[in-house]
Order: structure tokens, then C-alpha cells, then sequence
């Protein structure tokens, strides 16, 4: 009889394999409250990396962190029609503290555009006072009525970036340096996604914004998932909170503002581009554990493993040693393959007589015997080269399925036949948009014919990519 494999097979069920990997690779579990999220050591030691190199790029771009509080004023939200209309129905309300009821409900942060800009209206006074460039790490609300684990929970982990400047062109770049050098530059060169950058067209727009440019990336099913978005508010949140400054000339302007953000929703988003049916396979600059030695047994493979960790990790290298020569070895190299971590160095009695180790990479796959003390110097180029392959690998999978087309009929055929469709936005337009959100079909982003990202919905040779996605 054959052995039943550890996860539900791609190709046979993929949101069942999503969650199997979920569960078998310790990342999270599903919290009392529908919607919520629990999530795991390994799974928040994967969030932690993206978050560390998220910040440092933040802060390259100029923004400092802050807090600020997780209840807000009902009234904050209503200063802003577009921006609370969108919102309304993912809203959590309190309405009773410490027993009593309150004065007035408060709104358990959704985004904190309102909140902020509260603030900015109070700090901004001149000129020199701006760029005011704002960053904060937290915890949103969002009343999920679909949720999945990582891809839409009802709380999840996220930044989100708020700046005001003296202009709309300063604004304007602002929020493009924030998607091509923060954003972009992360998920391709980090998370080895190959996303496209473009603008979403107004039916898709950021409630209350003026422009939203988006970063989105194929999944192992050829489904889009948008990873990562900044934003023009133009005006409109600097005029319902009256966030003024005095010019150099002495008179009184409004601000011009920028938001942006990413999420937890990126954890989903490595699982799916880069997961296969032996499990996670996480890219060498992001993971948390770039190599586990593992002894198979023996007390002499325990001190080798332990010595052997100690060289690696003086070479750089982010190395967990398992030496838990209790636990039969099959299971544990089952694990750390289920974790994705990306080079497994096994060391037994038999590799201890030739001076050699096991090198299994879990990205490209295949094992290989090597010369253990070679292996501090070795292994950092072997990583590099697995996290160019994975890059590769999903811009293969892109251009491979991703169809051009000029109709709206072969736009919803490629994409429920699981691919993505490039299309002239001309042929397309808004009343082609609604059609195909009716098939469970949407633009994904409009792009330039040469991939840049158009000034406008309507520029010539806009292109728009449809697409299913999550």
C-alpha cells in the first residue's frame, strides 16, 4: 500500500494544501473568534524577518516609527465620506467600557488615516515643518466575513506609513519611492517574488484616495495576491481634518499626504509562490534558519553537529542545530523540509569517519555528499544561488501563464482557466471591469506597454491585468 503523503498534493486541492502546510509546518492556528489568528513561533519568526528588513528600507526612506492608539473616535472616521463609506462594513465597535456605556462608540482601528491626521493637523504648523514622514508597526481590525490564515483575518499584523508634504509632487514621488525602493524592492530581492508593480484602477482605489499603486504576485495557482500598496491622498484627509501649513511666502496651504502598507498577508503570499508539496521553501535572505544540522545519531555526531553550528554561525550564517538524536531522524528532516528551511547538513557515524556531511537544499531538491570543513565557506554562495532560482522560478511561472488577449471573453477564459491576462485598458474600461467582476474576475492593476507605471488610468497604451485572486 502506498504511504499517504504529508500534505494534500497541489494539484489535487490547493487551498487544502495551503492549510495542511499551515498546520504541518507549525505556522499558525486558527483563534476563538472567527477570523482570528494564532501565530506560531516559526510562522512569527518569518514576520519578524520581514519585518526587520522592511524597517530598515522605512527608515532608508525617511520615516521614523511611531504609535498611535487602537480605539478611535466613531466621529474621527465620518470626517471623510469616501473613507468611511469604504470601511463600514469590515468595522469592529465598541460601544460599552468599564460596565457603562459610552459617551461615544469607538471604532477598533480599521487603518489610522483618521487618527493621524488628528494629529499631523496639531503638529504641522510651517513649512519647516514638513515632510512629516511617519511610520507605525500594529495590529488592525478588519471583520473578515471570508477569512483564511494569513491571506484575510479578522485581526492581522501590518505597518503602515502616513507622511504630509508641502506638495503634490512632493507627495506624488513620495508614494512611488515607497513602492519601487521599500515595497518592490523587499518582495523581489528578499521574498523572491517577481510582483508587478502598477496602479489600480478607480473601481479598485484605496477609499479616499487619489491613486493607489499596488505590487501583485502569482500564486503556485496562478491566482493574483495583492502584497503591498501605497497611496495618494491627495487633499482630502488635509481638508476634513484642516491639517494646514504656513507656506514661505505666508500663506496658509493644505498639506498633501501619502499612506501606505503590508501585512501578514505576505506570510500567505511565500507559502503560495514558493511552497510545494514537500512543504515551505523559504528564500535564503529571508529565512530565520538558513541551515539546520541535524545529527542522525551518536554522541560523536551530537558534539560534531554543535561544532560544526558554531563555525557556520561565525561565517553569518543563520544555523539551528538539532541534535535531538532521541527522536528518529526521518521525522525530523520531514519537519524541517515541512518548515522549508533552505540546506539541511546531516552528519552521522559514517560521516564522521570520511570528514564529510549531507547536504540536502531544499530548494532546487537533491542531496550530495561535501567536506564538512569546507562548508563555512561554501555555503553562503550555495544560498545565493537558491535565492536567485526561486526568482526565477516565479517569473517563469508569470510569463508562462499570462496571456495577451483582446477581448473580454478571452480575458475571464484565461483567467478562470488559472493564469492572468494582459488586455489594452481601451478595450476593456470600467464597463468591462463590472462584467468581469461578475465572473469572479478583476483588474489586478493597469501597467504601461513597458511594464512602468502608467500617470493615469487613461494613458495611451495602458495595459490592464486580470486575473482571479485572493
Amino acid at each position: 500500500m502506498a504511504k499517504a503523503p504529508v500534505l494534500t498534493p497541489q494539484a489535487d486541492d490547493f487551498p487544502r494544501w495551503y492549510q495542511d502546510l499551515i498546520n504541518k509546518a507549525e505556522l499558525a492556528d486558527n483563534g476563538p473568534v472567527r477570523g482570528t489568528m494564532v501565530i506560531r513561533p516559526y510562522g512569527y519568526g518569518l514576520w519578524e524577518r520581514m519585518q526587520r528588513e522592511l524597517d530598515d528600507r522605512i527608515k532608508e526612506a525617511g520615516a521614523a516609527n511611531a504609535y498611535f492608539p487602537l480605539f478611535i473616535p466613531q466621529s474621527y472616521l465620518t470626517r471623510e465620506a469616501e473613507h468611511v463609506e469604504g470601511f463600514a462594513p469590515e468595522l469592529a465597535v465598541v460601544t460599552h467600557g468599564g460596565g457603562k456605556e459610552l459617551e461615544e462608540p469607538v471604532v477598533v482601528r480599521p487603518t489610522s488615516e483618521t487618527i493621524i491626521n488628528e494629529y499631523f493637523s496639531k503638529w504641522v504648523q510651517s513649512y519647516r515643518d514638513l515632510p512629516l514622514l511617519i511610520n507605525q508597526w500594529a495590529n488592525v481590525v478588519r471583520w473578515e466575513m471570508r477569512p483564511r490564515v494569513f491571506l484575510r483575518t479578522s485581526e492581522f499584523l501590518w505597518q503602515e506609513g502616513h507622511t504630509a508634504h508641502a506638495t503634490y509632487e512632493d507627495a506624488r514621488e513620495y508614494a512611488a519611492r515607497i513602492h519601487r525602493e521599500v515595497y518592490a524592492d523587499f518582495m523581489v530581492n528578499v521574498l523572491g517574488i517577481d510582483v508587478v508593480l502598477g496602479r489600480k484602477t478607480a473601481k479598485e482605489r484605496f477609499a479616499g484616495a487619489i491613486n493607489t499603486l499596488t505590487l501583485e504576485g502569482m500564486m503556485g495557482d496562478g491566482k493574483a495576491l495583492q502584497l503591498g500598496t501605497s497611496h495618494e491622498l491627495g487633499q482630502n484627509f488635509a481638508k476634513a481634518f484642516n491639517t494646514q501649513y504656513l507656506s514661505a511666502d505666508g500663506g496658509r496651504e493644505l498639506v498633501w499626504q501619502t499612506s501606505w502598507g503590508v501585512s501578514t498577508r505576505m506570510v500567505g503570499g511565500l507559502i503560495m509562490s514558493h511552497g510545494d508539496d514537500s512543504g515551505l521553501r523559504v528564500p535564503p535572505r529571508l529565512a530565520p534558519v538558513q541551515a539546520v544540522v541535524l545529527a542522525i545519531k551518536g554522541e560523536e555526531s551530537v558534539a560534531a553537529v554543535r561544532a560544526l553550528g558554531d563555525k557556520l554561525k561565525a561565517a553569518g550564517i543563520r544555523v539551528q542545530v538539532d541534535d535531538r538524536v532521541d527522536v528518529p531522524f526521518g521525522r525530523r528532516a520531514v519537519d524541517w523540509e515541512l518548515k522549508g528551511v533552505p540546506v539541511r547538513i546531516e552528519i552521522g557515524p559514517r560521516d564522521l569517519e570520511n570528514g564529510t556531511a549531507m547536504l540536502a537544499r531544499r530548494i532546487p531538491g537533491g542531496k550530495e555528499p561535501v567536506r564538512a570543513e569546507t562548508l563555512p565557506e561554501t555555503l553562503p554562495a550555495i544560498l545565493e544561488e537558491d535565492q536567485a532560482l526561486l526568482l526565477q522560478q516565479s517569473r517563469e511561472r508569470r510569463e508562462s501563464r499570462t496571456t495577451e488577449v483582446t477581448t473580454l471573453d478571452e480575458a475571464a477564459q484565461a483567467a478562470t482557466a488559472g493564469g492572468w491576462a494582459r488586455i489594452p485598458w481601451a478595450k476593456l474600461g470600467p464597463e468591462g471591469e463590472a462584467k468581469l467582476a461578475e465572473q469572479a474576475v478583476s483588474v489586478r492593476c493597469l501597467i504601461a506597454e513597458d511594464g512602468s507605471v502608467p500617470d493615469a488610468d487613461d494613458a495611451p497604451g495602458t495595459v490592464a491585468i486580470v486575473a482571479r485572486s485572493y
